[in-house]
Order: structure tokens, then sequence, then C-alpha cells
């Protein structure tokens, strides 16, 4: 039997940044994962970059059943925290739009830099390591595991959710909450492209395939302005990803192709002031000659402005600046970025991440129903829960 005070399950953003937290005070910490290699979602994330925070991180950023529990958290370990840390590594970044922080190199600067940190203070990591069973047992937790048994006072779940299965995403961490009484939310993709089945608007996004263009997307009371891509599946871009944690099957989403404009008015006074251009020619000044040209192709048939009246220039503009279309899905889990849902928050301390069911089982990151928008936002709830968590193993 491998006794320890601390065993962390799972070796990604928030595993490690407990881990080394933990064993800063003094404990002894075993962090496990059934990977061969640890962070390989910080690794893939930000293209290669990590997006790893975000200057205007606010509880508003973040879904959950429970909208108030991530506030703790977030207050007491925030970005400027995180950034102190990447200052004391050296380590290189810059801000994109919105508040996003970059690497300027690569991904690794911070994997290597939660590793250095886990090194200096001790953390025993074991890799390509299974839990075959969890059991409390005298006051704590007894785990039997590929490597041999282990025993802890304090057990930490930081298995994440169900995005991306081939970087090694399981449900562990949402049976072992259901095990020891906790509610776990139905689970679906979010931060994820959108599907089409229609025919003739297939085609149209497969033709345009990697056109992007600014946009506003809309669902069920949410917004955001960003960019949309076309995919020969669907919609993509940050605009798709982020209005996706809003959407349920069946919900019609809305699009605004000239975002900042209003549509008709915008067209009526190019009619009065170019009368002969044809529609193409004018939508070609706005969106790339190819899409103008396909937009009319499939929408519109494309005159002189001069011989549109009232009526089809309503029409034109309803499409061009409230797009309305009902996806046939998502790409799931297989490109997600986050998963909705998972154990509720409700059964679990927002102060210490602690569950309220089983005395000594911590709870961190993703596998929590707390789910961030885009542009490191979930990156933040991972430093920020890990940190709180490590506090009180």
């Amino acid at each position: 039997m491998q006794g320890t005070d601390v065993i962390i399950i799972g070796a990604g953003a928030a595993g490690l940044m407990c881990a080394f937290n933990a064993a800063r005070r003094g404990r002894r910490v075993t962090l496990l994962d059934h990977a061969n290699k640890p962070g390989k979602k910080i690794l893939m994330s930000g293209g290669g970059r990590c997006n790893f925070t975000n200057l205007y991180t606010e509880p508003g950023n973040f879904l959950s059943h429970n909208p108030h529990f991530c506030k703790s958290a977030l207050a007491r370990y925030t970005q400027w925290d995180f950034l102190e840390l990447v200052g004391k590594h050296g380590v290189p970044w810059h801000e994109k739009k919105l508040g996003q922080l970059f690497c300027d190199n690569k991904s690794s600067d911070i994997l290597d830099m939660l590793l250095a940190e886990c090194d200096v203070s001790g953390v025993d990591l074991r890799l390509e390591t299974r839990i075959d069973s969890i059991e409390a047992e005298n006051g704590g937790y007894r785990l039997r595991t590929s490597a041999g048994p282990f025993a802890c006072g304090s057990l930490v779940i930081a298995t994440g959710g169900l995005s991306i299965p081939t970087l090694g995403a399981t449900g562990l961490g949402h049976r072992v909450a259901r095990q020891f009484g906790h509610n776990v939310w139905p689970t679906r993709a979010g931060l994820v492209p959108f599907t089409l089945t229609d025919p003739q608007l297939k085609a149209l996004c497969g033709e345009l395939s990697g056109t992007s263009l600014d946009c506003l997307a809309q669902c069920n009371g949410q917004s955001f302005r960003e960019n949309l891509l076309f995919t020969h599946r669907g919609l993509s871009g940050p605009a798709m990803l982020q209005i996706s944690s809003y959407w349920n099957p069946g919900d019609t989403l809305e699009i605004d192709l000239l975002p900042g404009r209003d549509a008709q008015q915008w067209l009526q006074q190019q009619q009065v002031e170019h009368p002969a251009i044809e529609l193409k020619t004018l939508l070609a000044e706005v969106f790339t000659r190819k899409m103008a040209g396909l937009l009319c192709e499939y929408w519109f048939e494309s005159r002189p402005l001069k011989q549109y009246n009232l009526p089809q220039l309503r029409d034109i503009a309803q499409r061009l600046g409230a797009w309305r279309l009902i996806p046939a899905g998502t790409e799931g889990y297989r490109t997600a970025e986050v998963t909705l849902g998972g154990v509720d928050t409700r059964e679990v301390s927002s102060k210490t991440m602690e569950s309220q069911k089983s005395p000594g089982l911590y709870f961190i990151g993703e596998v929590l129903d707390v789910s961030g928008h885009l542009g490191g936002f979930n990156f933040q709830w991972a430093w920020a829960s890990a940190h709180a968590a490590a506090q009180h193993v």
C-alpha cells in the first residue's frame, strides 16, 4: 500500500496546478493520470500557443446551473495571479483581441512551467496509471490502480470533461461523483462547430469552405460578435463556437452578416446613390467576390439595384441581416473545446471545492458544472478552482 496525503487524478491544467500548490503547503502529493504524457489539452490549446487566461475574466463569462458558484474561487485567484506565475518563469506572451492572452512561442511553455513547479515542490507524478476502483476507508480513500494500491486522506478529481476523447478524455470523474452520491447534470458538447444537412445550405457552405467574416450570432437571448468560418460540414469560427454553448437541438440560430449596420437602410441608400450597380458587385465590397457571387447564386437574383422594389430589398436585407437557420447538430465531443454540464456545484463547497457528500473528496476544473466562454476563461477556471482546493486538501 502506497500512502500519501493527497492523491489527484488527472494531470491536466487543474490537476497540475492543484498538485504543486498543495505540495507547497508541505503536503505529500501523488498525481495520477492514465495518459502517457501530462497536459495534452494544454499543448493543443490556442492553436498550439495556449490561450492561458483572459484579462477580462469575470463570473459572467461562465455557464452553470449555479451561476454564483464560480465567484469565490475566481476572486481569490485571479488572472493577475496567474500572470505573476507566468512572469516568474519568463514565459513571453501577448494579448490578442478581447483580452485573450497567448504564449509568444508554444503551449509547451505553460506546461513546462507547471511541471517545473511540480518538480521543485516534490510532486510524485505517475503516468500510464489506470484507476480500477476507489473506496472510502478510515476517513480517507483507498484506490486500486494498475500501479498498485494507494491510500490518501484527500482525493482530488481533476479528470476534465468528455471533450476530445482522442486526447484521453473519459467519464471517470462523473462516475466517481455518482459513486459518492453526487448529482451530475447531463453533459453535452460546448464551444463546438455546427453541422448542416440541408442540401442547398450545405452546398453553399462547402463552396465557401475556408471563408471567414465578421458576424453577430444570436440564440436564446445571447449574442456574440466574432468571426464566422464556413466549412465543408457547416459553420465554425469563434462566433459559432461561442453561441453553440447556448444552442439546443431544434433551436433557430440567427446570424447578422452585416453587423454594425442596418441592412435595409444600407441597401436603400445604395439604391439611391448607385442605382446601376449590380447586387453581387455591391456585396463584393463587403464580402469576398466569391462569396458575393455565391450568395446571389443561392439566395438572390443579381440585378442592378434600381430593378428591385422595396419588398424585394426588404427580403434581401432580412437574409443578410437576420439569416435564420436550424443546424442539424454539432460536431460533438470530437472537436468540442469544453463539456457543458457535469458535477452539480450545489453539492460542492464554492470556497474549498470539497464534496458536501463525502469529506476529503474534491472536484476541480471542467469535471464540475462550470464552463467558460472562448478565449482563456476555461483555463482561468482551472487555475482558480485548483488553487482553492489546494489550500484545503
